[in-house]
């Protein structure tokens, strides 16, 4: 089995600053990598930009620009994501690089040397917003099912083969139901696929923004089998020795899962390349109960979510408030509930609790374990198996369930904490006291560790104030994580209660 995972946003169009949905996207991949770091696996992220297309090239002669220079501007404010979100990615992929042009060239020559490119004419609707050629019964008044205007468009065009990928598609799906998730999404793409599959326009000649068409300069290449091929050309497609994290993850939005989970694998199966792991479709957040409009203002700008609010805590939140891969609702006072209920209270307290009573009666140091009652191993024993029971959730992307089964053992630490009442028995028996806050401090390695891919920066604090940094999964043992008299620094509150009043000002 290999001990290697890739993990992959969709390339964002930069024609506007990120939202909230690119920014979704990308801190779950993050997540995603992080843990598969902390599990000791070789990882690759990579995120970038879609930079080819006529949206692009209108908006750039709007502008009086090249599309290179507006493209060149428009991508920046991606690219620092990595810094405004904490994210982990290890590359940054843009359309316009030659590395990508000459993979997505080969791409293009593999599949017409294997048959399945042919020149006819095109006539069709499409929508330069979306990028995306629509038949006439997918038009909702008129318009593409975005909501965007379609233009007839006729001209000389280059087709890929997707009918002939039919019943592989299907059989792909029957074979490897984990193949599209979640299962709703997957259900979707075999019902569109069973519908029929029409061969695909896949160059233009109306405009010459994108990857000319290998030995026909008059041609570009359609965006989608230029954009598609980022996912490998990133890795040195063909003969990059990146190619070793292949096949990945490829986590997209809902509104391109036909893209991603038909037309894409479907071309990689004329190329005779192997398909990806997996492909997740997330879903859309909405504010307030309403979808977020400029009109309604309830458009959630999550940069200055995170300024306000802090990182980690809007990390958190995206994650423990709805399954990964359904619609969320972003509610200001749902948001400020659970920051205040689940970190602050629940595992912010417990480390102060403790911590605080350690420097104050242990000497700044780590309390020595005496022998442990039914209660102290009954504990410890959730703490110890709760790495299993996450390891799976995250594999599969199941990050609320992930979150829900590490809380459920803070909840534990919590409950064992008052009951034992350290701080009621610290004058008459204070090696008991000093063993009660010691087997909380072990607690404490399970919890520090496990919050990294969601919380980073909290979790470094979280670790730092048990005399520790940096620890995998690996370093959680059976046995004692932490050693007698390790001198610890003094405490401090790593998730601030948030006043009401103050966010509402």
């Amino acid at each position: 089995m290999t001990n290697t995972a890739y993990v992959t946003t969709p390339i964002y169009y930069p024609s506007g600053k990120p939202h909230l949905g690119s920014a979704y996207t990308s801190i779950a991949c993050d997540v995603w990598a992080r843990f598969q770091r902390l599990a000791g696996k070789d990882t690759y992220f990579l995120t970038g930009t879609d930079e080819h297309g006529l949206k692009i090239q209108r908006k750039a002669e709007e502008l009086g620009k090249t599309p290179q220079e507006y493209v060149d501007e428009m991508s920046a404010p991606f690219r620092e994501l990595s810094d405004v979100l904490n994210l982990s990615n290890d590359d940054f992929i843009r359309t316009t690089e030659s590395r990508h042009k000459e993979a997505a060239q080969e791409l293009w020559r593999r599949l017409e040397a294997n048959g399945y490119i042919y020149k006819s004419t095109y006539s069709g609707w499409y929508c330069v917003s979306d990028e995306a050629y629509y038949e006439e019964d997918e038009l909702v008044e008129g318009k593409a099912p975005s909501g965007h205007p379609v233009e007839w468009m006729e001209e000389e065009s280059y087709f890929f083969k997707l009918s002939a990928f039919e019943e592989k598609l299907l059989k792909l799906y029957a074979d490897q139901p984990s193949f599209v998730q979640p299962d709703s999404r997957r259900n979707e793409v075999i019902s569109f696929v069973k519908s029929g599959l029409q061969d695909i326009s896949i160059s233009r000649t109306t405009f010459n923004w994108g990857v000319p068409v290998p030995g026909d300069d008059k041609h570009v290449m359609y965006v989608w089998i230029d954009a598609l091929t980022n996912y490998i050309s990133a890795l040195g497609w063909p003969n990059g020795e990146k190619m070793k994290y292949w096949p990945g993850v490829n986590v997209v939005g809902k509104d391109i899962l036909r893209f991603h989970a038909v037309y894409w694998p479907a071309m990689l199966m004329g190329a005779d390349i192997d398909i990806p792991q997996k492909i997740f479709a997330h879903g859309w957040w909405t504010s307030e109960g309403k979808k977020m409009s400029k009109s309604f203002g309830n458009v959630v700008d999550p940069i200055a979510l995170m300024d306000e609010f802090g990182r980690d805590q809007v990390r958190y939140f995206l994650f423990k408030e709805v399954p990964f891969g359904n619609d969320g609702d972003f509610s200001k006072e749902r948001f400020i509930n659970r920051i205040n209920s689940e970190l602050a209270n629940d595992l912010g307290n417990v480390f102060q609790r403790v911590l605080s009573m350690v420097h104050k009666n242990c000497g700044a140091q780590v309390p020595t374990l005496q022998e442990l009652t039914d209660e102290d191993s009954a504990f410890l024993t959730k703490c110890r198996e709760l790495p299993k029971k996450v390891i799976p959730l995250m594999d599969s992307f199941a990050f609320n369930k992930s979150l829900d089964e590490i809380w459920v053992v803070i909840g534990e630490a919590n409950r064992y904490m008052d009951a034992q009442k350290p701080w009621e028995i610290k004058k008459e028996n204070p090696e008991k006291m000093a063993h009660v806050l010691r087997v909380l401090m072990e607690s404490f390695c399970y919890f520090s560790v496990l919050v990294q891919p969601f919380m980073p920066e909290s979790s470094a604090k979280l670790q730092s104030q048990i005399g520790w940094s940096d620890k995998k999964l690996s370093d959680l043992t059976n046995d004692l994580n932490l050693k007698d008299g390790n001198a610890l620094p003094k405490p401090e509150g790593v998730f601030p209660r948030i006043e009401k009043e103050e966010a509402a000002a």
